[in-house]
């Protein structure tokens, strides 16, 4: 298997974009409140700054993926479940999002899975409006009919990218302020760094 050629985004690069996706969020809602969903743990950082870049009332959600192998009728599968924290004064449920306009935000969009299962289970509490935004776009790795209405970057379905509150193979790197792939998502190679001893 041939390896992802090596990439980033400068931390220049990913404000200027987080800022122009506030601003055609905010002329998408005009002053409306917007309830805000964000996956946890990778998107904390990308859903923070575009928050930040969004001109109008809004109110935060947080959910986080959790998949469990389920045994039925002696056949394991694998499903999707989602815990949420609220962070709304009265603790709301997500029933309360009916007739709200809502943007679900995460990091990541590859296969489009298990956003395609969040947006669908917030669906069924018929909000106004329901939008994805995301930060990197995998298109090429879609297995369902899904799209975001707001992306940061279109990247190869191969590469994996560490920075930016997103962890490198090794879990670490999420501090980072720009995004890097290739070997350099991983931490570096060992022969990079006897080169800075």
């Amino acid at each position: 298997m041939s390896r992802a050629k090596a990439a980033s985004y400068s931390a220049a690069r990913i404000a200027g974009r987080v800022k122009t996706l506030g601003r055609a969020i905010s002329q998408a809602y005009r002053g409306r409140r917007l309830d805000i969903v964000v996956t946890m743990d990778r998107s904390f950082v990308f859903a923070a700054d575009l928050v930040r870049a969004i001109d109008g009332p809004v109110a935060m959600h947080f959910v986080r993926e959790e998949v469990r192998d389920v045994e039925t009728d002696g056949h394991v599968r694998r499903e999707v479940f989602f815990g949420n924290r609220q962070t709304t004064s009265g603790g709301e449920e997500h029933s309360e999002f009916k007739g709200r306009d809502v943007l679900l935000v995460d990091a990541v969009l590859d296969s489009g899975v298990t956003q395609e299962f969040l947006l669908r289970r917030i669906g069924e509490n018929k909000p106004r409006s329901l939008r994805l935004a995301v930060l990197l776009d995998k298109a090429s790795k879609r297995r369902v009919a899904l799209e975001p209405d707001y992306f940061g970057f279109q990247t190869a379905s191969n590469q994996m990218w560490s920075g930016y509150g997103l962890a490198g193979t090794n879990g670490m790197g999420r501090n980072g302020k720009s995004l890097v792939s290739g070997d350099r998502a991983s931490g570096g190679s060992k022969r990079t760094r006897k080169r800075k001893r």
